[in-house]
């Protein structure tokens, strides 16, 4: 028994172990999330298609889907991304591994806990919040580890420059672990949540806060570390890099409240959401700047790399999805875009479209050096590539125009239940597309899964010399 402990324990210690854990485990979720959320699209065109099977209603199945793609699927794999990257940058290995494999067990514990607790009305009802108070308390413990670890790698690095896309990568877990117990209301354990209106301002503070302190961060970190990589060109800019991340910090904490134009919160942080909201075109702008100008007339490279054209292909649903998102914020445009369909479009391709997309694609280009091992099939890449291109297009494409159809009838005049009967085209084309993006993930797990047990051998590079253009 203690050899095998011991054997256990040295293998926890392996480097990079607790990387490919990660990305593996997001892989997997990729299909559970994705499966959750085609039986939510099967609820929205066949309201009676699981004949009210208590763990199947919609109410249960959908924060399941929406919790296990948004930490399941893309903060997970991610974080595997930037275990790996990190210690690239720094010039050594991670501090310790043993720790962020702790936190890889208690992190996929939470994870589990969605589709196997909301299946039982285990919930505390608020959107992006819905894991109980325990499973709270193990998140807060994650971010705290894994920061902690980070810190370590820092203090102890051999590399003296500190890296934007270390910034980014760090920068999350230290945003998240004050940001999470915040939004979560975690000193009210029993309910989650805070009286009133007040309710909204806490969920809103942190519903925003997810996709601008959590994904952006995670998801733009690897921006800065596979470009500079793929194209072989140092970063345009380090100025526009820091430029940035301030502005990223000073805009998007506070511009939650333009979600709630509609409800009687205090002007001042109706008018302060939404100039942050529009200055948030700022560092968007700056970023994408620095990267395609790092990658100009070197742009057959990425699309000619499979996880290049990921990566590429996500800083396009970046610059949708952050024009849709500051011009949603003014009250003019919400009467018609608001409470509808083409709030979901919207919210698909930050998390899929701008966040997913990079973390397939980071994820593809670091699982050689981290596995020793050639990726399986670049064709299945490029084949989930199309695949989750084509559902995801199709997907926006549909909920914005089934958006319109809404918010126009809305506005003038039309009844709720008078629109209804207008979605039914459009909710089995949104089935259909979803469809795509199932297979996609299905794809991904399945080359994950065979680079790591027969990929051809593979000898990375050293790279000490590769880490300077990131």
């Amino acid at each position: 028994m203690t050899n095998w402990i011991r054997k256990l324990w040295a293998l926890l210690g392996r480097p990079n172990g607790a990387a490919l854990a990660f990305i593996v485990a997001g892989a997997g979720w990729f299909v559970v999330g994705t499966l959750y959320g085609l039986a939510s699209a099967i609820h929205l065109y066949a309201p009676e298609a699981f004949q009210n099977i208590p763990w199947l209603v919609f109410s249960r199945v959908r924060p399941a889907h929406v919790n296990t793609v948004l930490y399941g699927f893309v903060t997970t794999m991610l974080i595997g991304c930037g275990l790996y990257y990190v210690p690239v940058l720094l010039r050594r290995p991670l501090w310790s591994e043993r720790l962020a494999w702790g936190g890889w067990a208690l992190w996929n514990v939470v994870i589990l806990s969605g589709p196997i607790g909301f299946a039982f009305a285990y919930s505390q009802g608020r959107e992006y919040t819905e894991y109980e108070w325990i499973f709270d308390v193990l998140v807060e413990l994650v971010l705290l580890a894994i920061l902690a670890d980070l810190i370590m790698t820092i203090v102890y690095r051999r590399e003296d420059t500190l890296y934007v896309a270390v910034w980014y990568f760090v920068g999350t877990f230290l945003w998240m672990s004050g940001t999470y117990p915040i939004g979560n209301v975690m000193w009210y354990p029993h309910t989650g949540a805070m009286p009133g209106i007040w309710d909204s301002l806490f969920l809103w503070f942190y519903g925003h806060n997810l996709p601008g302190l959590l994904l952006t961060p995670l998801a733009v970190g690897p921006l800065f570390f596979v470009v500079p990589r793929i194209a072989r060109a140092p970063l345009y800019s380090h100025t526009l890099s820091l430029i940035g991340f301030w502005t990223l910090v000073a805009l998007y904490t506070h511009i939650g409240g333009h979600h709630l134009l509609q409800a009687p919160i205090p002007a001042p942080v109706k008018v302060m959401a939404v100039a942050s909201s529009m200055g948030m075109m700022i560092p968007v702008f700056v970023v994408l700047l620095n990267i395609w100008l790092t990658a100009r007339g070197r742009g057959g490279a990425l699309l000619h790399d499979p996880a290049g054209r990921f990566v590429i292909t996500g800083t396009l649903w970046y610059v949708v999805t952050c024009i849709q998102g500051p011009l949603q914020s003014l009250p003019f445009v919400q009467r018609v875009t608001h409470f509808n369909n083409w709030t979901i479009g919207h919210s698909h391709i930050a998390v899929l479209g701008f966040a997913g997309f990079i973390a397939l694609g980071t994820a593809w280009h670091v699982l050689p050096p981290i596995t020793g091992r050639r990726l399986y099939s670049d064709k299945l890449v490029n084949l989930q590539f199309g695949l989750v291109l084509v559902g995801l297009g199709g997907f926006f494409v549909v909920l914005t125009a089934a958006g319109l159809v809404q918010g126009s009838s809305w506005n003038n005049g039309e009844t709720v239940y008078r629109v209804l009967s207008m979605l039914p085209p459009y909710m089995w084309l949104r089935l259909a597309s979803g469809l795509f993006i199932v297979a996609g993930a299905f794809v991904g797990l399945f080359n994950v899964l065979m680079t790591v047990w027969k990929g051809e051998p593979y000898a990375p590079p050293e790279l000490a010399g590769e880490a300077r253009p990131a």
